[in-house]
């Protein structure tokens, strides 16, 4: 098994951002990523919904013979992967928002969150709050409509900027210095979220963290590829095959996608 790649799926594109930093810490790993594109967004569904989604791609990074599954979407995650690890005996390496080290840093006491409402309203994230957040304001900001913007490419419009600027006052008004970015798609906004935040909002990025935590869970479990080797990755989507690759050409990876129906 060690040999067998690591399968990554997301809601669609977001999840790229997640396989970029797993790429840079483990080169060496083979990889196989699904963009569920076609039916994003998924923090607009149900939790039924969600849940028979995340199965649906995990059977098929099954069927590629996948050794551990990344969850890279925040809404999977708070979702459906205690589920998953129910019901499938991969490793599964899932995604929240981090409250917890934003809560430690934090030095106003306050802290943003965007998010999709699915995240929001998930009891993860209430456990995860209530659990890290004491005595620290959270101020939750559904990131509306953001992660229809990426997926049909608007992310670098002025009209998206201007969109941004709209959901991030409430938070800067309240006196945020940190902004967890509670979807796997919100990384692609950090160029303009640096131009329209103060130097002293810091933002944090889940990507880094579940690379790290991919790493360690492949080493616990013996899982871990030959570092000597070179590596082999595959990207589909149930989307746009031509954005997609905008999209892994923008993060600097040479694949092309791979169009999909599943």
């Amino acid at each position: 098994m060690s040999e067998a790649p690591i399968g990554i799926f997301d809601s669609g594109l977001g999840g790229l951002t997640v396989r970029r930093e797993i790429l840079s810490l483990m080169p060496w790993e083979d990889t196989v990523y699904l963009a569920d594109s076609a039916n994003a967004p998924y923090g607009e569904k149900s939790s039924g919904q969600i849940l028979e989604l995340s199965r649906r791609n995990t059977e098929w990074l099954l069927q590629q013979g996948c050794k551990l599954i990344v969850v890279a979407c925040n809404t999977a995650t708070t979702n459906a992967i205690d589920t998953l690890r129910k019901e499938y005996e991969v490793p599964f390496i899932g995604i929240e928002p981090a409250i917890k080290p934003a809560a430690l840093e934090s030095r106003s006491k306050k802290i943003g969150v965007l998010a999709t409402r699915g995240t929001l309203a998930s009891s993860l994230f209430a456990n995860t709050s209530r659990l890290y957040a004491g005595g620290i304001e959270v101020l939750e900001q559904e990131g509306k409509g953001l992660v229809r913007i990426i997926e049909a490419g608007k992310w670098r419009e002025a009209s998206t900027r201007a969109h941004l600027e709209s959901l991030l006052a409430p938070m800067l008004a309240a006196g945020i210095d940190h902004l967890v970015l509670g979807c796997t798609h919100y990384p692609l906004l950090i160029p303009q979220l640096r131009e329209l935040l103060p130097a002293s909002v810091k933002i944090l990025d889940p990507g880094p963290a579940v690379a790290r935590q991919t790493l360690a869970v492949l080493a616990s479990k013996k899982l871990a590829q030959g570092r000597e080797r070179l590596s082999r990755h595959l990207v589909f989507t149930t989307g746009d095959a031509e954005l997609t690759n905008r999209i892994l050409g923008s993060l600097g990876s040479p694949q092309e996608a791979q169009p999909l129906s599943i």
